[in-house]
């Protein structure tokens, strides 16, 4: 059967090519892929693009409907050099190998450092393997707030697909929920190559006063990077240096803000809080650029620090004991307002503890036979909290 008489069996999907990108002065000569629609499709069939290769999306969701599986094959024939020959040996054998599923880490030892965490984060994306179909699975629209994300996330964890480099941050924001003292946030590069565009986007890592990255794309050296640097202008300058080994010059550098670790927050993720054009700066003022996102960076993850500080004193009529609960919902009051009084709730409840103690103490005392203490003063007792 000839390759005209192949394609003719499937609908027209569109063509992609590539078109100019007059939008800036700096790169008339550069250009981007864009999709020129088949006048039959029927359908609006969005496309994305990464690292200057257009790519389809899946919008039919799982399981993949009929058209876009097809449409998926007909776009891997137009890219692979051995074209339909390759597809047919692949969906007319019945007996391929079985893939292994993978297992997400999404348990974590108390004791296990946050570095190997993330080692075991970026190792399971890397065993997902990156999508070299041309059609992206899982359909990420950045406007969706952090809860619908994650439904995204759990899905790829359901499915074990191969991703991307966007979906690797949602899966990656998924899978860090919860670290304490870790503040994530998208890092995006827009780089050229040979004329053409290309475009990625990683997690951005800060813990202890340092930064990493974790990610997925074609090189290890784009979506990688140990929590070790001491400054998030140290951490671009090291990914540019990325860049130029393959012959990429990067021109610009978008920074996000951070990412709340509610899986269920209606918030939405800036993606492009500080936006730096690396051409027109200099190293200097391109530090200085990014001290500023890297100080809201800092003091989030001080806050959340300290409001893993606060004390919480619920009381339980039942055992008459007193103890901490850091998910309790009742009210919160931290060490300042009790050594103040400030907070009439805290100072009552103090109050009560040293009745409930002082009763008890009494029967304890009278029941062993010694005599009954006749001080009430509040300061001799001690309440473990």
């Amino acid at each position: 059967m000839s390759k005209s008489k192949q394609r003719e069996q499937l609908p027209p999907f569109g063509t992609l090519v590539r078109v100019s990108e007059p939008s800036e002065e700096d790169e008339k000569g550069c250009v981007r892929v864009k999709t020129v629609k088949g006048s039959k499709s029927g359908n609006d069939d969005d496309t994305h693009e990464e690292n200057g290769v257009l790519f389809w999306v899946n919008k039919s969701g799982f399981p993949i409907d009929n058209r876009t599986w097809d449409r998926m094959w007909d776009h891997v024939s137009r890219i692979h050099p051995d074209g339909y020959s390759m597809i047919n040996k692949i969906r007319n054998k019945s007996d391929l190998p079985q893939i292994p599923i993978q297992q997400a880490p999404l348990n974590f030892p108390s004791s296990m450092p946050v570095q190997d965490r993330l080692d075991k984060v970026q190792n399971y994306m890397k065993s997902l393997q990156y999508n070299h179909t041309g059609t992206q699975f899982f359909e990420i629209r950045k406007q969706r707030p952090v809860s619908g994300l994650m439904d995204s996330a759990r899905e790829m964890i359901k499915e074990a697909l191969p991703i991307k480099c966007l979906e690797a941050v949602i899966l990656g924001l998924f899978l860090t929920n919860g670290f304490l003292g870790v503040e994530r946030f998208p890092l995006s590069f827009k780089s050229v190559f040979g004329g053409n565009v290309h475009r990625h986007v990683v997690l951005g890592i800060y813990y202890a006063g340092k930064y990493g990255s974790i990610g997925m794309s074609r090189r290890d050296e784009l979506m990688y990077k140990p929590v070790v640097y001491k400054s998030l202008s140290e951490l671009v300058f090291e990914f540019e240096r990325s860049y130029n080994m393959f012959k990429h010059e990067v021109r610009k550098v978008k920074t996000g803000l951070p990412v709340p670790h509610d899986p269920h927050s209606y918030e939405f993720i800036n993606w492009k809080a500080l936006t730096i054009n690396m051409n027109k700066s200099s190293p200097k003022e391109i530090a200085k650029d990014l001290d500023v996102v890297a100080k809201e960076i800092r003091t989030k993850a001080q806050r959340e620090a300290h409001d893993c500080t606060v004390v919480t004193l619920y009381s339980s009529r039942k055992s008459r004991s007193w103890m901490t609960n850091p998910t309790s919902p009742r009210k919160t009051i931290t060490s300042i307002d009790m050594t103040t009084g400030r907070d009439t709730y805290a100072s009552n409840s103090l109050k009560q503890a040293s009745k409930i103690y002082r009763s008890q103490t009494t029967m304890n005392s009278l029941d062993n036979g010694a005599v009954k203490r006749k001080s009430t003063d509040p300061a001799e007792y001690q309440i473990r909290i």
